[in-house]
């Protein structure tokens, strides 16, 4: 019987929830997505919008979708994705990530937030594969979360998805106020170095994002959003094998690309 090839991890930027509902080229695209490899048995999606002190995973046997976010069109809050969580896959993940290490633990009651379900929604809107979510630390650096993801990367083998979920570049304050016709060159040129630096497989740079990137601080003044991405860059292993899967920008700031790894 001949093995399956592992799945890649997938970094996928998520953009605003309104992403479900729009026509926009990343909407485009990750309904195409889930095409370019076997459908998985299970997710585990690391989210930019579960931050926790130590890592946590989802025990949710019955996620409750969660809309965690305000003043949006009524349809938006209509929406449900109703995949069934794994508990006994959350075990493994908490074992996995204590094994290498790390304080990790299981909360039962989490639900998925919209950096989790709104992606999937566009990718599996069937809703038929468990879903584990597992929290980010952001007082901790990108170094650390790629240890999380190379702890994952087993799953890879076993049919499981791995997919960091938030955004390539995350400045808010300049999204919602700064009114950009064009990408201005601080998201490009950020952008260009992870591309480059993807490219060339230099994982010690991208560890070193945030003194060697250009404008690291104006993208993301906060570091949440990116930290998915060392997880699903850890999940890869090495030599870095990637596809740059997506490029657009929403709200004039907002890179949203993507990434398959391995």
């Amino acid at each position: 019987m001949l093995k399956m090839p592992a799945l890649p991890s997938l970094f996928i930027s998520h953009g605003s929830p309104m992403l479900a509902l729009e026509d926009a080229p990343t909407t485009v695209f990750l309904r195409r997505l889930s095409s370019q490899f076997p459908k998985p048995r299970a997710i585990v999606v690391a989210s930019a919008h579960w931050e926790t002190d130590e890592p946590m995973v989802m025990g949710a046997t019955h996620p409750e979708t969660i809309h965690d976010f305000q003043g949006f069109p009524k349809e938006l809050y209509a929406l449900r994705y109703p995949a069934p969580g794994d508990s006994a896959l959350a075990g493994r993940v908490q074992s996995l990530i204590s094994n290498a290490g790390f304080k990790a633990s299981i909360d039962s009651r989490r639900g998925l937030d919209h950096g989790a379900w709104n992606p999937l929604l566009l990718m599996y809107p069937a809703a038929d594969i468990p879903v584990i979510e597992l929290s980010v630390q952001p007082q901790h650096d990108a170094r650390w979360h790629y240890r999380v993801g190379e702890a994952l990367a087993p799953l890879r083998e076993e049919n499981i998805l791995i997919v960091g979920t938030g955004n390539l570049t995350h400045n808010l304050r300049e999204a919602f106020h700064g009114h950009y016709v064009q990408t201005p060159a601080w998201v490009s040129d950020f952008a260009q170095w992870v591309e480059e630096r993807v490219r060339q497989g230099n994982i010690e740079s991208l560890l070193d994002w945030e003194r060697l990137a250009p404008y690291a601080k104006q993208n993301h003044p906060t570091p949440e959003h990116f930290l998915p991405f060392f997880v699903a860059l850890g999940a890869a292993g090495t030599p870095l094998q990637a596809k740059h899967l997506n490029e657009d920008t929403a709200m004039g700031v907002l890179a949203m690309d993507a990434y398959s790894f391995g």
